[in-house]
């Protein structure tokens, strides 16, 4: 080997130990696992969590949670007025269409972006032998 050569190969070890280096230090877990092949893949969620997929998530949760003789009243701001809610319609995760009634049971339909929605959720006892009223949900599907 030719001295021009080994200054070649050892000059290209320095540059090669350096980029791994540098590389290794941008890894979150690079001391912990060096080799990529060992380390393990994050779980890959179903639906991406998005705003408006916790907010339809805990209602569904606290829906769920209802006993027989109760449920859930979801309640809107409408303007100046207030709206229970029957179905909340989320043709994307950035955008709610909550249907219900009024005070004067006018049908009503609010559409908001989902950083703008405020819901008021209370767990009401239904009347003996009335059939408790449920939230209707239509989201996106899961691509």
């Amino acid at each position: 080997m030719s001295l021009v050569q080994a200054g070649k190969q050892l000059a290209q070890q320095m540059v090669g130990e350096k980029m791994k280096d540098v590389v290794d230090s941008l890894r979150p877990d690079a001391s912990k696992n060096p080799d990529p092949a060992k380390q393990e893949k994050p779980a890959i969620p179903a639906v991406a969590e998005t705003l408006g997929s916790v907010i339809v998530g805990q209602i569904q949760a606290m829906q769920r949670a209802c006993k027989e003789d109760q449920e859930l009243m979801v309640m809107c701001g409408a303007g100046p007025d207030a709206m229970r809610v029957n179905e909340i319609f989320a043709p994307t995760w950035q955008v709610f269409v909550m249907t219900g009634a009024d005070a004067d049971r006018n049908l009503t339909r609010v559409v908001s972006p989902v950083g703008s929605v405020q819901l008021v959720c209370k767990v009401v006892s239904v009347q003996a032998g009335a059939k408790p009223a449920r939230v209707t949900f239509v989201i996106p599907k899961a691509k």
